[in-house]
């Protein structure tokens, strides 16, 4: 029996608070550009449609304004709020979910990641490099895996990761630092001398 293949939509988490770093992640320059627009680009180069999560009081940020967006329909409960209200809202589609600092992946990172698709898991997602676990924030979400995320949810569980790790997931190697974030003023001084010294 042939398992139909649901479109690959984009969607880039863009909602975070920045406690940790104190200012917007997303507005971060890398190599001369906020890295929200960098990670935008990637993202619509390899899915079918793409969309910027937001979260209401950010919608007419301008950085965001102008990008289609999803706005949250959940509490402030994390990338979970964003996943679920994509999943809610075009409940057909596959989700390619990206977080926004991500300073060193790469296009062909993603296409990784799309060429091993599985439709009949719940999510195909790449390791960790630092402790082998799913990585929630850069995974291709299928629409089988929204039953879960919604029980968890009203079960007061928001975690990406431990739904994850509660499914049936094709989980890839790491594909190494492509997924090293940045979340404190001192990550970032140490991520723009990587990436000058790979200028």
């Amino acid at each position: 029996m042939n398992i139909q293949r649901p479109p690959l939509h984009g969607l880039l988490l863009s909602g975070g608070a920045s406690q940790r770093m104190r200012q917007d992640k997303a507005a971060l320059p890398y190599r001369g550009e906020p890295q929200l627009l960098r990670a935008w680009r990637l993202l619509e180069r390899v899915t079918e449609r793409a969309f910027l999560s937001v979260r209401n009081q950010q919608r007419d940020d301008p950085l965001r304004a102008g990008l289609p967006q999803i706005v949250d329909s959940y509490d402030a409960i994390g990338p979970a709020a964003g996943i679920l209200s994509a999943q809610d809202r075009f409940p057909e589609a596959a989700w390619l979910v990206l977080a926004c600092d991500l300073p060193l992946l790469d296009e062909a990172t993603l296409q990784q990641l799309i060429d091993a698709r599985d439709v009949s898991a719940n999510a195909t997602v790449f390791a960790s490099r630092h402790d082998g676990l799913p990585e929630p924030l850069c995974a291709i979400w299928e629409p089988s895996s929204h039953a879960l995320l919604k029980q968890r949810y009203q079960d007061g569980s928001y975690c990406p990761r431990k739904a994850l790790i509660q499914s049936h997931i094709v989980l890839l190697p790491a594909p190494g630092d492509a997924l090293d974030n940045v979340n404190t003023p001192e990550e970032r001084d140490e991520m723009q001398h990587r990436l000058e010294s790979l200028a």
